[in-house]
């Protein structure tokens, strides 16, 4: 069994500059002379943690983290406009340059595999190798599993809970209606749905480890942003074509891939790692019985390190 790697801290940081009032925080940590590899963090909008760095041998690999436009550290936080998948790979290009890196390693998990697969679509030269975990397409069906299809007749009671915190009559296009709700001008309005959608999908990404917040916690301008970009890409179908990925996948062939996906991952289902791993057949496919949908799970964990361990060793060979 895999562990993480012991806590570490960054022996760099910076804002990159964009073409728009973004700046976007970077960190580098590990072996300034190392592979380097970058973490793409979910959301959009959950942003970069310390942890991140510990799946990676840090006398291997220089570890590149940052976090995307409007998230995190990046400034400023929750900001919309210039906010799209196109700019987000962007800027991976910018930190690649800015960073004089050749190729990297690209690790991504749930919305950080749908932007790692697309940035690699675009720029595959440029990636030496990929480890995608939790698999998500950003197709319809995705988000209609999500929002629709699948965890509401698991979880009805929570699901219950978000539906009405919006007008019985808006309810129709749910995902229009929260995000009109989040970028609406009812305060209440905006903070009701925005600790129903944080509930939902924590109650879905953790399952039984769930515990709910205290219904009378404060909810932050800071949650609001948050929940608000989530639904903002959410409501742009992620700004990309209906199975954009799945139908480039031809461009990928080259780049060796680690598809890592737990079979019991209620927000990303394990359909989309096994149309992902049809159309990349090369990839080495790995499904854990046991795991859901966080990285944190153990049995992700000792594959993830797994994964990175076996790309340190085939990288510096």
């Amino acid at each position: 069994m895999q562990y993480l790697y012991p806590e570490i801290k960054p022996y760099h940081a910076f804002y990159l500059k964009t073409d728009s009032k973004h700046e976007v925080y970077v960190e580098q940590s590990g072996n300034a002379r190392g592979i380097p590899v970058v973490f793409l963090h979910g959301g959009p909008c959950s942003g970069i943690k310390p942890d991140h760095r510990r799946f990676f041998n840090p006398a291997h690999y220089k570890i590149i983290l940052f976090d995307q436009r409007g998230c995190g550290l990046s400034r400023p936080f929750g900001e919309l406009q210039g906010n799209t998948t196109q700019e987000l790979c962007a800027d991976m290009e910018r930190i690649r340059r800015r960073l004089k890196i050749k190729q990297w390693l690209l690790f991504g998990g749930s919305w950080g595999a749908a932007l790692a697969l697309l940035y690699a679509q675009q720029y595959a030269e440029r990636v030496s190798g990929m480890i995608i975990r939790g698999v998500f397409l950003a197709r319809q069906q995705d988000l209609d599993w999500f929002i629709k299809d699948g965890p509401p007749r698991i979880y009805p009671e929570q699901w219950q809970r978000l539906e009405e915190s919006i007008p019985m009559q808006r309810r129709e296009n749910l995902v229009q209606a929260l995000h009109d709700a989040l970028g609406g001008e009812d305060e209440l309005i905006k903070r009701r749905v925005a600790r129903e959608w944080a509930a939902w999908s924590g109650q879905v990404a953790l399952g039984n480890a769930f515990q709910p917040s205290p219904q009378g916690m404060h909810i932050t301008d800071k949650m609001v942003k948050q929940a608000r970009m989530e639904l903002h890409y959410a409501n742009h179908h992620y700004f990309i074509r209906e199975n954009q990925i799945l139908e480039n996948c031809d461009k990928l062939s080259a780049i060796p891939t680690i598809i890592i996906h737990g079979r019991k991952d209620l927000v990303c289902p394990l359909e989309s790692a096994m149309k992902l791993h049809k159309a990349l057949p090369d990839a080495e496919y790995i499904i854990l019985p046991e795991a859901g949908h966080i990285a944190q799970d153990p049995d992700m964990i000792d594959a993830l390190v797994s994964a990175t361990d076996r790309f340190a060793a085939g990288l510096a060979g």
